[in-house]
């Protein structure tokens, strides 16, 4: 016995790597050994008999850590950490820390310690992270070069159908013909620049979702000419929608946006042409992500699929395949991002040679499928409406829409104007954008309405903003670009 515990001390005492001492039970040190010595410099005639709180920094020190160290250790049977500690010349280490209580006859005797210096690793481990973080930024700058040149790109061209359309119109041009394709090709431009636009705002998370029961036949009947258009003459688009289909409940704009985006990945993918399915069936899941009612939509191509080392990175903001110039890498992020704030998910299954399907699966809903007014027949009314827009070429087109539709248009190009404005005139109902200079914006200027003219109808335009999340349920809300249509529609549906 006495042989076995001489043999103990001495490979306690000769290891050199660990600290392994004993501390009495009020933390005084008792035992030292040469690793001790060799990590925090001290010898064993200079430690033992000393409080072991020395081997702290000073603010742990003051604010009571070796105690409630020794506190943990009894109480829990173990104490462990890392921080800093001091060496006999007042330099730091990182250390790895163990406490153990030792009882004997169930009386507590004190306490075995065990400290090893691992300043090093932890060193290693900072630069690891601090290289991590700067290839991180790296790829993040890439990233947005690449997100800038494709953007710039596809603007670029949408201005320039835009700048040559509104020459045609300008040199007043007697051709019915030539009169028709400049405004079409204007408006088909100005809708995929809202689309862009919207992709933007959905990654960036500031775009404003207005759901509501929607009829899924109705809508794809709605954008057909679209999706047409967006497929091309070389690839058929076909349609599979159960007859019984549920409503489903979702932003109607980010929905189209979403099932064009779809439409064109699978038109991409099949560069000699193919088949794009569009299906729509009624499904019920129990899974521990998604449980309930829900419409299932696939988007089904038979292209060329997906390489494998590329399948889990297609939804991740800017990631493209397609060559520069060609997409912004925020298609199918967006399409992910919609669908995760509509309640549901989207999935994806492919197989090389043969095809990819997606599947955007959304909650059922439960109110009646919203109807669309039709474009044709916008509403008119009558009387004045103050229009509050701080730009004056975005303030230009609304007072023409407003006129077209039978208004009177007072405008004022912010909050405070339009108080001092309604002091001395009355309105029918205010129209105001959202984010506006100064210190009251749309959103405060029209609950501060409701408090001084409790019935007059205000309606709300954004094109950003963050607040607009807020607003829902509060004040109706047109987004914009907005068309005569709309306008009418949101107009016609405020209380009066």
């Amino acid at each position: 016995m006495f042989e076995s515990e001489r043999s103990f001390r001495l490979l306690v005492e000769g290891v050199a790597d660990y600290a392994l001492y004993m501390l009495d039970p009020a933390g005084i040190v008792t035992s030292w050994n040469i690793g001790g010595e060799r990590i925090k410099g001290y010898s064993s005639d200079e430690i033992v008999g000393q409080h072991f709180s020395r081997f702290y920094t000073e603010a742990d020190r003051a604010n009571g850590k070796p105690a409630r160290a020794l506190g943990i250790a009894r109480d829990q049977g173990r104490y462990e950490e890392e921080g800093w500690r001091v060496r006999k010349d007042g330099t730091f280490f990182w250390a790895s820390v163990i406490i153990d209580p030792i009882y004997e006859d169930g009386a507590l005797v004190g306490y075995a310690k065990i400290t090893r210096d691992i300043t090093e690793r932890r060193n290693t481990q900072v630069r690891l992270e601090a290289m991590q973080t700067q290839l991180a930024e790296s790829q993040k700058f890439d990233a947005l070069g690449q997100l800038t040149g494709g953007v710039a790109h596809d603007f670029n061209n949408l201005l320039m159908i835009i700048s040559g359309s509104l020459h045609i119109l300008k040199k007043g041009t007697q051709d019915d013909a030539k009169l028709h394709r400049a405004i079409s090709a204007i408006e088909t431009a100005t809708k995929r620049g809202a689309a862009l636009t919207g992709q933007l705002l959905s990654f960036a998370r500031r775009q404003s979702v207005n759901p509501q029961a929607i009829d899924f036949a109705e809508r794809i009947a709605s954008i057909r000419e679209v999706l047409d258009a967006g497929v091309g003459s070389s690839i058929r688009l076909a349609f599979d929608i159960d007859h019984d289909l549920w409503p489903i409940r979702t932003d109607a704009s980010e929905f189209e946006t979403a099932l064009l985006n779809l439409v064109i990945n699978a038109r991409d993918a099949m560069p000699d042409g193919g088949t794009v399915t569009v299906s729509a069936r009624n499904v019920v899941l129990n899974e521990t992500m998604l449980t309930g009612q829900f419409v299932a939509i696939d988007i089904a191509d038979t292209g060329l699929g997906i390489p494998s080392d590329v399948v889990d990175k297609i939804f991740e903001p800017f990631f493209t395949t397609k060559p520069i110039g060609k997409g912004t890498g925020l298609g199918l992020s967006q399409v992910h991002g919609f669908a995760h704030q509509a309640g549901g998910t989207v999935k994806v299954a492919s197989e090389l040679g043969k095809g990819t399907t997606f599947t955007v699966l959304l909650p059922r809903g439960t109110d009646a499928p919203t109807r669309e007014i039709p474009e044709a027949t916008p509403f008119r009314g009558s009387g004045t409406v103050l229009l509050v827009e701080d730009n004056p070429d975005v303030a230009v087109v609304s007072i023409g829409l407003l006129e077209q539709l039978g208004y009177r248009v007072r405008r004022v190009p912010d909050a405070e104007s339009a108080l001092r404005e309604l002091e001395h005139n009355g309105v029918d109902f205010v129209f105001s954008d959202i984010v506006m200079p100064g210190k009251m914006d749309g959103l405060s200027l029209a609950h501060h309405l409701r408090q001084i003219h409790p019935g007059l109808p205000i309606l709300l335009a954004t094109g950003y903003s963050e607040a607009a999340a807020d607003v829902r349920g509060d004040f109706p809300i047109l987004r914009k670009p907005y068309e005569i249509h709309e306008l009418s529609e949101a107009i016609a549906k405020l209380p009066r």
